[in-house]
């Protein structure tokens, strides 16, 4: 008999939407092939579901804060039932833009330069600071979003302008912007999945060119590469994974300029809907979408 699996999607982070497609997608194709399954939001009812439903394994199909950020897994944690993805540490550790830098930056990782800027405070000369440590242009970022919301291009005249847009946020990366190619790279459990080039008809594969269709990115793969340059990219990726202590699938984001790989960071709940890339890249390398499930399934069944 198949398992009963629970899948938690939807959220209140601003990646809800994705959540949910990632949520239905991923049921959809577990019924297909007879798992006993259940879809439920994140709130005050999950105890209460979970006990009830009784799964043999959560499927954590959340994006952004609350979902990969250590919160949701603290609350999994004390079910003792497996769930899928990273857990709490590793969770915390990537969606934290800084705590992961500073992890790449001790293991000899090559991540972009960057400071840390708090809106509200404010007094110094933030422009001769970034020309002196950075140079324009710089991208800005809140310090734990994903799928790129609320990240910008700046350039010295707009910078103050676009920073005013992230006022809610505590606290804000702005770090060196790397021209060149963008490589995302997947690694599930101790597998090198693959990788996969982007080639965004926007300005950099930001929120728009990730989800919105008519954004048309260009995706490639294989991606072009020489044997040493490709075998490189992987092992950065399995690097960062093991170094931050995940589990199930991860996808790294690079730039790569100048025979360099610059890790930009590393997504512990990458997207599983139509447009994600990473059944992409399985599916080029003979995994469909059932048999990545159940690799991401299987993973969490073998949490020591």
């Amino acid at each position: 008999m198949k398992k009963k699996i629970l899948i938690i999607s939807g959220g209140i982070s601003k990646e809800r939407v994705i959540s949910l497609d990632t949520g239905r997608q991923v049921k959809k194709e577990l019924v297909k092939n007879g798992y006993n399954v259940k879809i439920t939001e994140p709130n005050y009812k999950l105890l209460e579901v979970i006990k009830l439903f009784k799964p043999n394994i959560i499927f954590n199909g959340l994006h952004g804060q609350f979902g990969e950020d250590g919160y949701i897994q603290t609350i999994l944690e004390s079910t003792k039932i497996p769930y899928t993805h990273s857990g709490v540490m590793s969770s915390a550790i990537a969606m934290d833009k800084e705590l992961s830098k500073r992890v790449f930056i001790a293991n000899n990782i090559l991540t972009p330069k960057y400071i840390l800027y708090s809106y509200n405070n404010s007094n110094f000369n933030l422009i001769k600071i970034i020309e002196k440590k950075l140079k324009f242009p710089v991208v800005i970022k809140p310090l734990n979003e994903g799928s790129s919301v609320n990240v910008f291009i700046c350039n010295k005249k707009n910078i103050i302008k676009k920073l005013k847009l992230l006022k809610n946020y505590k606290k804000i990366i702005i770090e060196e912007f790397i021209p060149g190619r963008e490589i995302q790279a997947a690694i599930i459990g101790s597998k090198k999945l693959g990788a996969i080039e982007l080639i965004p008809k926007r300005k950099f594969y930001d929120y728009r060119a990730k989800y919105d269709t008519k954004a048309k990115t260009k995706h490639i793969i294989p991606v072009d590469l020489k044997k040493d340059e490709y075998k490189k990219l992987m092992n950065i990726a399995f690097k960062a994974h093991k170094l931050i202590g995940c589990r199930g699938v991860t996808r790294s984001d690079f730039k790569f300029f100048k025979g360099k790989f610059y890790l930009l960071e590393l997504n512990t709940q990458p997207g599983m809907t139509s447009l994600s890339l990473v059944p992409e890249i399985a599916a080029y390398y003979g995994i469909n979408f059932i048999k990545l499930i159940e690799l991401i399934l299987k993973d969490a069944s073998t949490k020591k």
